[in-house]
C-alpha cells in the first residue's frame, strides 16, 4: 500500500472508531456487566460492532503495511497526529479504568488513603460508573499518579472535566515518547521514522492510551525520557541523576517501569563494564530512581501500600496471561477425574518465579551486549509472565523494542495486532468469553515456545565441528 493511501486508510479507521465510541463506547451510564450477545442485541448493536471491527482493522492494516518503509520521522508524526484527532474528542474506548482513576482521585482529595480503602469508602460521587470488582479494592497505581488524579478531580470537580485532564496526561505521555524515542533510536542505529511508527501508530496507542486515557501513556513517556537522558550522557553524574529521577517518576505512575532501572544503570557506564564502573556511573541512576519513588510517596502523605495493591490484578482471570491459561487448562483437564481444586495460585507463582530468573538472566547478558534491547526484552517478559495481561500493557515493551531492534520485530508486532482485537468498544474483554478455547491454545503455545527454547539452548552448547 502506498504511504499516502495508508495514512488516509488509518484515518478512516480512527473516524469509525470515534463513531463506535459515541454509539457504544465505555460510556458513564453503560452496562457494567455486558456480554458480546447483549451488545449485539442492544441498541445499534450490529453497527457498534461493525464500526469497531472495521475501524480497528483499517488502522491495524495501515500500521502493519508501513512497518518497514516509513517515508520519514516527520511523516510518521504527522500521520499519528491525524489518527489521534478523531479519538481526542470522543468518549472513552475499550476500558472503564478512567472512571476508577477519577474515583481514586476523589478519595485522595477527600483525605482518604486509596491504598487502604476502596473508592466505595468515600463514597465516590461517580461510583456507579466503576465495575463492581474494583469498588472495594485498593489502588494499584503509584503515588505520583494518585496525586495527579487527586489534583485533576480537585481542579475540575466533575467527572467529565477529570476525564479531559486524564486524556491530556495521556497526550503529554505520547508527546514525550515522540520527542525522546528518536534519541534511543539513533543510539541503537535504528531509523527514527521506523521507531516512531512502530511505537506510536499501533492501534493500541490510539484506542487504549489516548481514547481510553490510560496512565500507561504517561508511564511510557517518562520511561523513554529517562532512558534518553541516560543514553545521551553516560558517565556524567548530573544527567545520570536526572535520568534516574525520570525513571523514578515513571515508577511513581506504575511500579513496573522500575524493571528497566538495572539496565539503565548499565547504559550509564562510560567505557567497559566493571563492578567499579557500575557503582560509579550506574549508582546515580539507581539512586535517583529509588529516591524519587520514596520521595514522591512521602511527599504525598502515603505509604507503600501500592505494592500490596499490585496483587489486585489477580482478581481478573483471563487466558491472555500464559501462567493463568496454564492454570485454567490444568483445571479443565483435571475436572473429569473429580479434582476441582484451584491450580491458578501455583501456575501464577511459577510464572513469577520464572520472571525473576529471566530478569536476572537478561541483565547478566546485557553486561556484554546492548542493555537497551535487553531492557525491552525485560519489559516483554514482565508483561508475558505476569498473572494479568491487558492489551495496552504490550505498549511498554513495544515502545522500547521499536527503538532498539535493528531488524523487524515480527513476533512483537503480531502480538500487538492480535491484542488490538481483544477488547470491544465498551471495554468488554473477549478473553473472558473464550476461555475454554483460548486457555488450551495459549497453553499449547507455551509448550511450543518452551520446547524451542530448550532446543536452542542445547544447540548453543553443542561444540562446533572443525574441519
Amino acid at each position: 500500500m502506498p504511504h499516502h493511501l495508508a495514512r488516509w486508510t488509518g484515518l478512516a479507521g480512527s473516524a469509525l472508531l470515534a463513531v463506535a465510541a459515541f454509539l457504544g463506547g465505555a460510556l458513564p451510564d453503560g452496562n457494567l456487566r455486558p456480554t458480546p450477545v447483549n451488545i449485539w442485541q442492544g441498541p445499534n448493536g450490529p453497527l457498534i460492532i461493525a464500526t469497531w471491527l472495521v475501524g480497528t482493522a483499517l488502522m491495524a492494516y495501515a500500521w502493519w503495511t508501513l512497518c518497514d518503509r516509513v517515508p520519514s520521522a516527520r511523516w510518521a508524526l504527522v500521520t499519528v497526529g491525524l489518527w489521534l484527532l478523531p479519538l481526542l474528542f470522543a468518549p472513552p474506548l475499550g476500558s472503564r479504568d478512567v472512571y476508577a482513576y477519577a474515583c481514586q482521585g476523589a478519595s485522595y482529595a477527600a483525605g482518604i488513603n486509596p491504598y487502604e480503602q476502596g473508592v466505595s469508602a468515600l463514597p465516590c460521587p461517580w461510583l456507579d460508573t466503576i465495575s463492581y470488582i474494583w469498588r472495594d479494592t485498593p489502588a494499584p497505581y503509584g503515588p505520583l499518579f494518585v496525586v495527579l488524579a487527586g489534583a485533576a478531580v480537585k481542579a475540575t470537580g466533575s467527572l467529565t472535566g477529570s476525564i479531559v485532564l486524564f486524556r491530556l496526561m495521556a497526550v503529554v505521555g505520547v508527546a514525550l515518547t515522540a520527542a525522546c524515542l528518536p534519541v534511543l533510536a539513533r543510539r541503537c542505529g535504528v531509523p527514527a521514522g521506523r521507531a516512531l511508527w512502530l511505537a506510536l501508530a499501533c492501534p493500541l496507542v490510539a484506542v487504549h492510551l489516548v481514547s481510553g486515557a490510560h496512565n500507561d501513556a504517561l508511564m511510557v513517556g517518562l520511561l523513554v525520557a529517562g532512558l534518553a537522558v541516560v543514553v545521551s550522557r553516560p558517565g556524567r553524574p548530573g544527567p545520570l541523576l536526572a535520568g534516574g529521577v525520570l525513571l523514578g517518576l515513571a515508577g511513581g505512575v506504575k511500579v513496573t517501569a522500575l524493571v528497566v532501572v538495572p539496565f539503565a544503570a548499565l547504559v550509564a557506564i562510560a567505557g567497559a563494564y566493571s563492578i567499579r564502573a557500575l557503582i560509579r556511573d550506574g549508582g546515580w541512576v539507581v539512586g535517583g530512581a529509588v529516591a524519587t519513588v520514596a520521595g514522591v510517596t512521602l511527599a504525598a502523605g502515603l505509604d507503600f501500600g501500592w505494592i500490596a495493591g499490585l496483587e489486585q490484578g489477580g482478581l481478573v482471570i483471563a487466558w491472555t496471561s500464559p501462567s493463568t491459561a496454564v492454570g485454567q487448562t490444568v483445571g479443565y483437564l483435571a475436572a473429569p477425574f473429580g479434582w476441582h481444586g484451584d491450580p491458578l495460585p501455583v501456575t501464577r507463582g511459577i510464572g513469577m518465579a520464572v520472571l525473576a530468573l529471566v530478569l536476572v538472566w537478561l541483565w547478566w547478558r546485557a553486561r556484554a551486549r546492548d542493555p537497551l534491547w535487553h531492557a525491552g526484552l525485560a519489559l516483554a517478559a514482565t508483561v508475558a509472565l505476569a498473572p494479568l495481561y491487558h492489551p495496552w500493557y504490550w505498549i511498554w515493551p513495544l515502545t522500547v523494542l521499536a527503538a532498539t531492534a535493528r531488524q523487524r520485530i515480527g513476533w512483537f508486532t503480531v502480538v500487538a495486532l492480535v491484542s488490538s482485537f481483544l477488547v470491544l468498544a465498551d471495554g468488554t474483554g473477549l478473553p473472558r468469553f473464550t476461555k475454554t478455547v483460548g486457555a488450551p491454545l495459549m497453553t499449547l503455545l507455551v509448550i511450543v515456545v518452551a520446547v524451542r527454547l530448550v532446543r536452542s539452548a542445547r544447540a548453543a552448547r553443542r561444540p562446533v565441528a572443525v574441519d
